[in-house]
């Protein structure tokens, strides 16, 4: 068999799980070539890892046209997606947080997230019905290339770019794939990371969990009342947690080990198993597949390293309370691609690529910590549950209520997390504008609508029912509240730079408050980089800041 060809590309990819294939397709949407060098064999199926998507990243997939077919996949139409407290799965019902079935999802505004401000409501899904999805879309674009059972070895830098050695796993051949920008979406023990030597750092462990992944088709019928998407359960003998998968016979079970559990053979899986179902030993279950795996709070200390960079769990691992493992990776790959493209197209400096670090880095160390500080609170909780809570009668019933209405109070905030949706903001960002006002701060279940710059645009639906977000254009977007204020200086200072940007005049009926002033100045990623009443003095400067020219901030005073 000859060689394979050598290959020459805008973008290397390394890794075709979520947040490899999200860049890939935001890059080809730029017109950006993309070659994708995956490990695994096409349409391999994933590991049984991510159960939520966020309604940030579904925002993301409705602007690349994948968002519809995400929606008509995973748990039944008329499944419910509520989390439900129990004894154990089938024990006696402690409380419930409501969430809509996807059926349901974009008309039920009754349950904790249903006024969340977004085109896009989070979906209930498994990464093993996410991803295929995913890998259709992308290997059908023609500006990617994918090359399955292919392992990238090592990589050299230049000034222009970056060659790296790529070997075929079946044959044993090598190719040379030469490109200007290499981005590591290769997992936890990233060996992109690893090559360029950045380390991991925070803690290595907060939570030990078993988790099973099963079969068993007359469990549904044994567990009373409605349906629910996540079950937890809370007995003194083992406590845990059960996704329905497939919302017939399937099912994801962790079991969180405790302390003084500190290897994962020193637990009994089937028995913690049944403790944490409610079933007795003549139940029968086949085990599908199964993992170990520790919870940490590990963030890398660069993400990139000249025209390399890493992104996903390559540059952060952490507990994924709230699903915001795959989801802030997702954040990373939208981040970065049109950083990339704008680079690639001409119009954006090589500075401007900066950014990248700058502006993600701090939000996973943020959104980590978020993620840790649950993980402790719910340890303590699960530590805690007293031996009579299953007891029968007048007082086991006043316990159990007291326990639910605590654990609705701690869980909702991260499985309806509006914080860690829309509340996140850029600071420092060297393509922003920084106006002086300080952008809100956020929880993790809640947030305030801002245009401070590095703020999430607030969402609005236009006359014409369109989000707004629809009405963005692919790189910068002008938000015209007031048609008096002439905006000409900056379209054509734009031109001049051949920055993308597009003006959109808004009625201001139906705004929400957050937008007081008469010109608000939003990139792809739909983060504000400027405000103002007027055009600031040096329109020039502004552009030359957003590509990443950098002129002095203080010049862009309106």
């Amino acid at each position: 068999m000859p060689p394979p060809e050598n290959l020459n590309t805008d973008v290397l990819i390394v890794g075709a799980g979520p947040v490899g294939l999200t860049l890939a397709m935001d890059l080809a949407s730029r017109g950006i070539s993309v070659v994708i060098a995956e490990i695994r064999r096409y349409a391999e199926p994933p590991n049984v890892k991510c159960n939520h998507v966020a309604a940030r990243t579904m925002e993301q997939f409705r602007r690349l046209g994948v968002a519809h077919k995400l929606r008509d996949a995973g748990l039944p139409p008329d499944y419910p997606n509520d989390v439900v407290f129990r004894t154990s799965v089938t024990g006696i019902e402690l409380t419930r947080i409501p969430i809509p079935c996807r059926q349901d999802r974009y008309i039920d505004t009754a349950g904790p997230d249903g006024w969340w401000p977004t085109p896009e409501p989070p979906h209930r899904i498994n990464q093993i019905y996410l991803e295929p999805i995913l890998l259709e879309h992308t290997a059908a674009l023609p500006q990617v290339t994918l090359l399955n059972r292919t392992q990238v070895g090592s990589f050299t830098q230049d000034a222009a770019g970056v060659t790296a050695v790529a070997t075929d796993l079946d044959s044993g051949t090598s190719r040379s794939i030469r490109c200007r920008y290499m981005v590591g979406c290769d997992g936890g023990s990233s060996s992109v990371r690893k090559q360029m030597g950045f380390k991991l750092e925070g803690t290595a462990v907060i939570q030990r969990v078993q988790s099973t992944y099963i079969r068993a088709p007359g469990l549904a019928a044994m567990i009373p009342g409605k349906p629910a998407w996540s079950y937890y359960s809370m007995n003194p003998r083992r406590c845990g947690t059960m996704f329905a998968i497939d919302g017939q016979e399937t099912w994801l079970v962790h079991n969180h080990l405790n302390a003084e559990e500190p290897e994962f053979d020193s637990v009994d899986r089937d028995q913690s198993l049944r403790d944490i179902l409610g079933v007795g030993p003549d139940f029968r279950y086949e085990i599908l597949s199964k993992e170990d795996w520790v919870g940490r709070r590990l963030v890398a200390n660069r993400f990139r390293d000249r025209h390399v960079f890493i992104a996903g769990d390559a540059a952060h691992l952490w507990v994924p309370y709230a699903g915001y493992g795959m989801n802030a990776g997702i954040a990373d790959a939208i981040n970065l691609s049109w950083l990339l493209a704008a680079r690639l197209q001409g119009w954006g400096e090589e500075t401007m690529l900066d950014a990248y670090e700058a502006e993600r880095q701090p939000i996973t160390a943020q959104v980590s910590q978020f993620a840790m500080d649950h993980a402790q609170k719910m340890i303590k909780a699960r530590r805690a549950v007293p031996a009579n809570i299953e007891q029968a009668g007048a007082e086991g019933d006043a316990l159990r209520a007291e326990i639910g209405q605590e654990a609705y109070a701690l869980n909702v905030q991260q499985f309806c997390c509006a914080g860690l949706n829309f509340g996140y903001f850029y600071s420092g960002s060297p393509i922003m504008a920084d106006d002086g006002e300080t952008p809100p701060a956020y929880t993790m279940g809640g947030f305030t609508p801002s245009t401070v710059p590095g703020c999430r645009a607030p969402h609005f639906w236009l006359p014409d029912r369109r989000s707004l977000y629809d009405a963005f254009g692919p790189g910068y977007t002008l938000l015209r509240f007031d048609r008096a204020v002439d905006v000409s200086a900056l379209l054509l200072a734009a031109q001049a730079r051949r920055l993308p940007l597009t003006l959109l005049d808004i009625d201001t009926q139906g705004v929400p408050e957050a937008y007081r002033h008469s010109l608000v100045l939003c990139r792809a990623d739909q983060h504000v980089v400027w405000r103002g009443h007027q055009l600031p003095v040096d329109p020039a400067a502004l552009v030359d800041l957003l590509r990443g020219a950098g002129r002095e901030a203080m010049r862009l005073a309106a």
